[in-house]
């Protein structure tokens, strides 16, 4: 029986955070009636009459879920497939139905305009996804997506008319299914510096270019109109709604969650190659163990974690396979912090490797920056609930979003509702009617408040 040289790959997430909580006390003497006070600037606007049709929302939520590629409850929506066709289809009519201007870009990105009083002073931007991972739930993204739709018909019936427009965007493949890497569209309508390389040579599992998929999904010569999808200088605030996709706020019974800042990963890819013998015959001092090598680095890797200080900063090794091919995710909020773990990894890396005699390669996939959310953007969001006289909890995302990238063309903030035991990206992922109608009726106000007149603006 031999002893055979092998590759070892191994999956470990680490999440760095901080944690901070502000629950409102409602009976609090500071704490006026729940009105809506934006008069001033909006004659039309009634003092508490902000209704959310959660029914309605719950049922474009079920129909979207129709268009998958797996029967329901699970949904898998992959960039330019007949489903994301559909899909796109299908977010398109409901932008229409609220009589909002639609247009697209070049690599797909959707846009719902609702015209403002004033059209150079920039456009209050809301929006995320809608396309799904393999057996995905129906809420994520999508809510993002629909919600804001739903936010901009209860403030039509309000009366609610806005200085700045206001625009609800559905981003291209926040998920990396097809190409291999996420926030596809918001990369390209921040610029992101290495975006037209990445697409030049991404190919699916079928050898097909992003090019070739774009151009059969309506988006012809996407890679050539590139440039034209940058949106500088358009948005004056960004705000997306979206489930936690954690437990923190069911299990704290809070209703929204405000994100103060966006982790970013860095993709690590670290492969050990050992030395083959037999399994019997080659003694200990000559043999090049690439399986005893990994486990050390998960070690290296803890110690990495812990030595950050913080009780935040935490580890995991996901998977580990005696195969080639495995990605390492480091995240935080603190991009300093998580790359000082990313090069603890890298000498760690170095030293197992020389000491037991093993061949080793370490590649960086993606070392994107974290966002911190705009003040701005906060301070209206924050406003705009404690206005609805509903308890939140200022917190960090742990996990990735179009408003990563966002956060790079304006002031940018997220808004969070609970999701069933913080479950995403499967099935019975859920979010209630209840809590739903909240992060509406939240993000509605917000987006109020960015969008009045200048002389009634609370947040600039």
């Amino acid at each position: 029986m031999k002893n055979r040289g092998h590759l070892v790959s191994i999956v470990v997430t680490l999440l760095f955070a901080f944690s901070g909580a502000y629950a409102i006390d409602l009976n609090s003497a500071a704490y006026p009636d729940a009105t809506l006070s934006l008069e001033h600037g909006n004659p039309g606007f009634g003092a508490s009459v902000l209704a959310v049709n959660a029914e309605r929302l719950q049922g474009w939520i079920d129909h979207l879920a129709t268009f998958s590629d797996d029967e329901t409850p699970a949904v898998t929506r992959i960039l330019f497939t007949d489903n994301d066709i559909a899909a796109r289809r299908y977010v398109k009519s409901l932008m229409k139905d609220a009589n909002l201007t639609i247009t697209e870009d070049a690599v797909g990105n959707i846009y719902g305009l609702w015209e403002g009083s004033d059209t150079t002073d920039g456009i209050v931007g809301t929006g995320s996804h809608v396309d799904a991972i393999p057996l995905a739930g129906k809420y994520d993204g999508v809510l993002g997506v629909l919600g804001p739709i739903e936010a901009i018909k209860a403030l039509q019936a309000a009366g609610f008319k806005p200085w700045r427009p206001i625009e609800v965007v559905m981003f291209t493949s926040e998920e990396p299914t097809r190409f291999g890497f996420g926030c596809l569209g918001s990369r390209v309508m921040s610029g992101h510096p290495e975006i037209r390389q990445k697409l030049e040579a991404a190919h699916d599992e079928n050898g097909t270019s992003f090019d070739e998929a774009a151009a059969a999904a309506g988006y012809p010569d996407a890679l050539k109109n590139l440039d034209s999808a940058v949106v500088k200088n358009k948005y004056s605030a960004f705000v997306e709604l979206h489930i936690e996709q954690g437990p923190t706020l069911e299990e704290e019974g809070i209703p929204i969650g405000i994100v103060t800042a966006i982790a970013a990963p860095a993709q690590l890819t670290v492969t050990f190659s050992g030395g083959g013998g037999h399994a019997g015959a080659t003694l200990m001092p000559f043999r090049n163990d690439a399986g005893l090598a990994a486990a050390e680095l998960q070690l290296a890797l803890e110690a990495a974690v812990l030595g950050t200080g913080s009780n935040d900063t935490v580890g995991t090794a996901g998977v580990v396979e005696l195969r080639p091919g495995a990605v390492n995710n480091i995240r935080d909020v603190d991009g300093p912090r998580r790359d000082s773990v990313v090069e603890k990894v890298k000498a760690a890396t170095e030293e197992i490797a020389e000491r037991r005699k093993v061949g080793h390669t370490f590649t960086i996939g993606n070392q994107d920056p974290p966002a911190t959310s705009g003040d701005r953007v906060l301070k209206a969001a924050v406003e705009a609930t404690e206005q609805l006289r509903l308890r939140y909890k200022m917190m960090p995302s742990r996990a990735y979003h179009d408003s990563l990238f966002m956060a790079r063309v304006a002031p940018t903030a997220m808004v969070f509702i609970p999701c069933f035991k913080g479950y995403s990206h499967r099935p019975d992922e859920f979010a209630s009617k209840a809590d739903m109608e909240n992060g509406v009726r939240v993000l509605a106000l917000t987006l109020a408040k960015l969008s009045v007149g200048p002389k009634t603006d609370c947040c600039h």
